[in-house]
Parts: C-alpha cells; structure tokens; sequence
C-alpha cells in the first residue's frame, strides 16, 4: 500500500467526511459544535495521531497497536488491547450497512425495516433490510480477499466520490450563508437555559467518536510500503483532511437557520440530505445522500481490512486457534480471520445496537490509554528502540499528550455517567471482566503448546 491509498485507508478508518455529525449540532448547538470539531483534534485527535506515529513506526508490523502495548505492557494488557479492539468492532462495524440501507431507504422506501419480511427465526425477521446489510458485507468482504492494496486503491476511488458532494454543499451553502443573513455559531448552546459547560460535554462524546480511529490502520502496517516513512506523513494529511472536511460543509449547512425541516435543532444522522434539499433542490438532495451510501460503504471496507487483522495476530501469537492465522497463498490475506469477522458483523445487523454505541466508545477510549501508557513504558524500558518518528519536545509534550488524553477521556465518560446512568459502565465491566478472565485459559494452553513445540 502507497502513501495515496494510506491517506485514504486512514480517512476511512476515522471519518469518512462529514455524513453523520449532524447530531453534535442538535445536541449542543452551532456555536458549540463548530468549537468542538476545532477542539476535539486538538485535545483528542492529534495527541492520538501523535502516539499512533511514533509506536507505528517503531514497531511497523501487522497487528499494529495489539503488538505496541503487548511489548511495552506485557502479554496480559496486549491480548486486552487485541481482544477488546476486536469486541468494540462488533456493534461499530453493523452500524455502516445499516447506515448504507438507510440513506438507500431515504430515496427508495421500501428499503424501510420491517418491509418485505422474507422469513422469521423466533423473534428475528429476515427482511429485505437486511439482505441489503448483507449484500454490502459480501461485497466488501470479496474485496477485501483481495488484499490491502485494492482497499487502499478503492479508498481513494470512494474518498471522491464521497467528498464531491459535500463540496458542492459547501460551496452553494457558504454562498446562502453569504447572502442570507444567518450567523453560523449563534446560538451557541442548543437551548437557552443549557450552559456552555454542559453543552461542551453533552457533544463531546459525540466529537470523540468522529476523531476515534488513528490507531486502527496500524494493524495492517506488514502490507505498507515503507511504513516508517509513509505512516507520519499519513496521520498528519489526514487529520488535516478530517478536521477540514467536517468544519467546512457543517458551517455551509448551517446556513439554513434553525427554522424549518432542515433547522439545525431537529438534525439526526443524514439530515444533511434534507439540508442539500433545502438549498439547492433534489438534485443536491440525491447527490448527497448517494455520497452518504458510499461512505458507509467504504467505511466498513476499510475497518473490515484494519479489524480483521487483529484475531489473525492473536492466532499467531498462539491465544486463538491457528487456523485464523491462515493466509491465501498468492496475495497473503488472513481469510479466515476475514470472513469470520464478516459473519459476526452481519450478525450484529440484525438488531438495533444503537444503544451500545458508547460502549464502544468507553472501549476505544480504553485502548488509546493503554496505548498511550505502552507509548511511556518504552520510553523507560527501550530507550535504543529505533524510532524513524519521535513525538518532539521531550518529557513535556509526552505529559501534555498523557494529561490530555486522559483528561478528556474521563471527564467524557464521566458526562455520559451522570446523563445516561450505569449501563454503558455495566456493559464495559463486563467486557474487561470476560477478555480478563478468558486470557488466562489461553494462556496457559500457549504455554503448553509452546513446551510441546520446543520438545
């Protein structure tokens, strides 16, 4: 994989442009979610960018991020890394086809879940929605078999199609916004009575999730072409690309005010589709939302790529069975390691996870700390460690790095606790619980297989 298609693959695996922020809006108003996409790289996304850069281009090798915090942390914390990164991309990976299915639905109605039910398995319908999740999982897993090259490349292919029409957005409404009147940061809170404060900390979590995802293209580092020069200079387009790409057309959208169907105060995920309505007729309308489709699409191409690299690293590490570390023969792909992700993913599309979409995020978050703690444990243990990138300014950028991460990452949770009580913490003590528990059967069965081996 070049550096084109690298950026692309990073693109994907963070952001996939702007489809899906409009709900940071509604939450906490234009003001404060247009702070926030400038905020959240800078106390979130660049200090994660920072540490994937440096431990990427240490330790380049596939597996990535699984690999960084089992050496800097031991094997216990680097099967949690593995073990648990894998957990969380069972409900974010369903949720791109289902997202795909809506904005397909959004023009064709009888796409509508519940609609041309097929058959029935107990309480599950098999309907026409699903076939459609389906159809996207199939197709992108073929590709993937192709290997990470072709995602890169067709990376690229989608990131056009995806970004075209959220430039002509941006550019019909920055000229409303030109010539209508309407301020885009007012007001700054959602609601009158809702502080600053809190209307910062109702979206953040929301402005983490669209930054979340610099340390996943990691796992595929053994398929770069000379990852520890082409993995910085990657990080660093993208977040600009990212940051860019999301500020750009939600300042051009919020030039329709809050009044009307395309106001910002009744925005969910994929009202851009109605905003492009609104400021330019049908045909923006469908423009958008077909870019909207492909990013979905090529959003799950690229973590399906970058997640299924993960069960294939612990079977070579001897926890998972050695079978899901069988690569095909001409183009090196883990395929079993593949399909089998697939199939869960596909799985998890037939019911609505929505709800443990924090969970997932209380995970990530989880990860990116024991990263950012692997990233300090070399510093101390390995200071020969060949590192192509060091984050620059010594010990005082790596406490910034640490206090910002940190930081921002439970004062979020903490926020999410206080609005939505103890079922996300439940849901994630009970996945550390499990990956904890599971780990010390498997390694003890590695241990022996080991001794066998050596005998």
């Amino acid at each position: 994989m070049k550096l084109t298609p690298l950026i692309a693959l990073i693109f994907f695996s963070v952001s996939g442009g702007a489809y899906g922020i409009e709900k940071l809006f509604s939450t906490s108003g234009p003001g404060m979610g247009l702070l926030l996409l400038v905020a959240a790289p800078l106390i979130y996304g660049i200090p994660h960018a920072l540490v994937c850069a440096e431990l990427g281009t240490a330790i380049p090798v596939e597996g990535g991020h699984y690999h960084w915090v089992r050496r800097g942390l031991g094997n216990f914390w680097g099967f949690q890394q593995g073990v648990l990164s894998w957990v969380c991309s069972f409900v974010d990976m369903a949720v791109y086809p289902v997202l795909f299915t809506s904005y397909l639905q959004s023009m064709v109605a009888s796409v509508a879940p519940g609609k041309h039910v097929l058959f029935s398995i107990g309480a599950i319908r098999i309907d026409l929605n699903w076939m459609i999740c389906l159809a996207v999982i199939a197709t992108f897993t073929l590709l993937n078999l192709m290997g990470a090259a072709w995602i890169g490349g067709s990376s690229v292919v989608f990131a056009v199609i995806c970004l075209t029409p959220m430039l002509l957005l941006t550019v019909v409404g920055l000229a409303h916004l030109a010539t209508g009147g309407v301020s885009p940061v007012a007001p700054l809170t959602s609601a009158p009575d809702q502080s600053a404060w809190n209307a910062f900390g109702a979206g953040l979590f929301i402005a983490m999730w669209n930054y979340s995802g610099w340390d996943a293209v990691s796992t595929v580092a053994g398929e770069m072409e000379n990852p520890r020069a082409h993995l910085p200079r990657a990080l660093a387009v993208s977040v600009f690309l990212i940051t860019i790409g999301y500020l750009l057309p939600a300042i051009a959208s919020l030039s329709v005010g809050a009044d009307g169907s395309a106001g910002w105060r009744s925005w969910e995920s994929g009202s851009f589709s109605s905003v492009a309505e609104s400021l330019a007729g049908p045909w923006l309308q469908v423009t958008v939302t077909v870019g909207g489709m492909f990013a979905s699409a090529a959003m799950f191409s690229a973590l399906l790529t970058t997640n299924s690299r993960l069960p294939f690293a612990l079977a070579e590490d001897g926890y998972f069975p050695p079978w899901l570390a069988k690569r095909s023969a001409r183009r090196q792909v883990p395929v079993v390691s593949v399909i089998g992700s697939a199939a869960i993913y596909a799985l998890f599309c037939l019911s609505s996870f929505s709800n443990l979409i924090i969970v997932d995020v209380f995970l990530t978050n989880l990860a990116l700390l024991m990263q950012v703690a692997a990233l300090l444990a070399l510093r101390v243990r390995e200071p020969d460690l060949e590192r192509p990138y060091r984050i620059p300014g010594g010990a005082l950028s790596l406490v910034l790095i640490t206090t910002a991460l940190t930081g921002v990452t439970a004062w979020a949770a903490w926020q999410q606790y206080t609005e939505n009580g103890t079922q996300a913490v439940t849901y994630c003590l009970v996945a550390v619980a499990g990956s904890s528990l599971l780990y010390f059967p498997l390694a003890r069965r590695r241990k022996r297989a080991a001794a066998v081996a050596g005998i």
